[in-house]
């Protein structure tokens, strides 16, 4: 299970970053394409799907490897205890919004899958809204995770 978890992990990782490559390419060719007269004004749209989903993926492997930003100046001047407590209450905040994205993200998907994504007709705009409640989806089971870490061994918990 362990061996399965770490694969998707990467995976993730990998899409991510081929999702962000993709999207720079886009820009640039959409932005060569314009200076030589020809522009390609689909390379925007399809860079910004490409932004929703990488933003989605890019965060939950941040929030897996502890590299978000955080402001712990209140917290470090807490005893330990209350440090504990505050971190408690902080996951927990964190798990209920994501709930609350994953619900709402998957209700926007689909009321959304009728409308066509830039005016292309064969592609729906829920590809594109589908990117909320999924990444929400990750960032649900990685805070869980970091959730059961923190009541396994609440001083080596971050």
């Amino acid at each position: 299970m362990r061996r399965t978890g770490e694969i998707l992990h990467r995976a993730e990782a990998f899409l991510a970053a081929v999702l962000l490559l993709a999207m720079v390419v886009l820009i640039f060719a959409g932005g060569v394409a314009r200076m030589m007269a020809t522009p390609l004004n689909w390379t925007i749209d399809f860079a910004t799907c490409f932004f929703a989903w990488a933003t989605f993926l890019a965060a939950d492997v941040a929030w897996r490897r502890d590299a978000l930003m955080s402001v712990d100046l209140v917290p470090k001047l807490l005893p330990a205890r209350w440090r504990s407590g505050l971190q408690v209450v902080n996951v927990a905040l964190i798990i209920a919004f994501l709930v609350f994205l994953v619900i709402a993200g998957a209700w926007l998907t689909w009321v959304s899958r009728g409308r066509s994504f830039q005016g292309i007709p064969e592609i729906s705009f829920s590809f594109v809204t589908a990117s909320l409640p999924v990444g929400a989806l990750l960032l649900l089971v990685t805070t869980i995770g970091k959730a059961r870490r923190m009541i396994a061994a609440p001083s080596e918990a971050s």
